[in-house]
């Protein structure tokens, strides 16, 4: 099923993001969490793409086995790192003809190492340039995904300009937009606005990700260029020796910003899950018994 029909139902959409283990005790430990949470329902999964496509192939095997065995609509990442047009065409092709019906299209960060991304020789550049490829090659033949920054991209930090970079991308073709993970509200909500105001006017999902560990959010907080509000991290900082603390801090706080955004009009929500399943239970859970889910 595609995705942007979920949304044309008119409920909020759940769906969790998941990454391809490089090693065989990886997936059986991911097949397990993924059938955990199989039993809340959400609405789609997503399967991430390594720089470089390094994990390009067990992408499109896991995206497979999801919706084969699963029985879960699923969508597979591309990236435009590494790769020229014509690798990027032979991955696309090869989606379509596996019936894969969703991809989220980025441009991709760095591979470990790089400081800034790198276009190749006959690759693209933006992830733009990717959705117009891909629009050109299959039609509306696929649903499209693509990112959005709330609170600027890393390498774009004025935030009207960024806006006009997601407009690009959805003049190009994407259907929806899942934004970068954030923990301040008003973030996500004055996101919405500047990309209304810009003529932007697919679901704007946001993206949340409960906090496990100090060490973990503040290094993905870095990477995404997003902010931890003062009393939140004050309180991190405070319980950071204990785990369960810091873990238990983490499915309130995502509790607490997904019961705001629901009640405040988001069309769902999108949860980085970094392939553990207790905290988006919890968390989802709750929001079934508050009956916004």
């Amino acid at each position: 099923m595609k995705i942007s029909q979920l949304f044309r139902a008119g409920r909020p959409v759940f769906s969790f993001e998941f990454f391809p283990p490089r090693t065989d005790a990886g997936q059986a430990t991911l097949e397990r969490t993924i059938r955990d949470l199989a039993d809340l329902a959400p609405s789609f999964v997503s399967v991430t793409y390594g720089a470089g496509g390094s994990t390009r192939a067990k992408t499109l095997e896991l995206v497979q086995w999801i919706e084969r065995e699963a029985h879960i609509a699923a969508m597979a990442h591309l990236t435009c790192v590494g790769a020229n047009r014509d690798e990027i065409g032979t991955v696309i092709d090869r989606l379509v003809e596996a019936g894969i019906e969703n991809v989220m299209a980025l441009r991709g960060d760095p591979p470990a190492g790089q400081d800034r991304f790198q276009r190749v020789p006959d690759g693209f550049g933006y992830a733009a340039d990717l959705v117009t490829f891909i629009r050109k090659r299959h039609g509306h033949r696929l649903c499209l995904g693509g990112a959005g920054n709330p609170e600027g991209h890393p390498e774009c930090r004025d935030l009207d300009r960024d806006v006009m970079h997601l407009k690009a991308k959805v003049d190009a073709g994407l259907d929806f937009v899942v934004t970068q993970l954030f923990f301040d509200n008003r973030v996500y909500f004055d996101f919405v606005d500047r990309a209304r105001a810009a003529g932007i006017d697919v679901p704007i999902v946001p993206g949340l990700m409960p906090i496990r560990t100090v060490a973990g959010i503040e290094r993905m907080t870095k990477l995404s260029g997003a902010s931890i509000p003062h009393a939140l991290h004050a309180e991190l900082l405070r319980c950071r020796e204990d785990e369960a603390a810091v873990a238990a801090l983490g499915v309130a706080q995502t509790t607490a910003q997904a019961v705001e955004l629901l009640r405040g009009g988001a069309p769902g929500i999108h949860f980085y899950t970094l392939n553990q399943s207790p905290a988006t239970r919890m968390v989802l859970t709750a929001l079934k018994t508050a009956r916004l889910a």
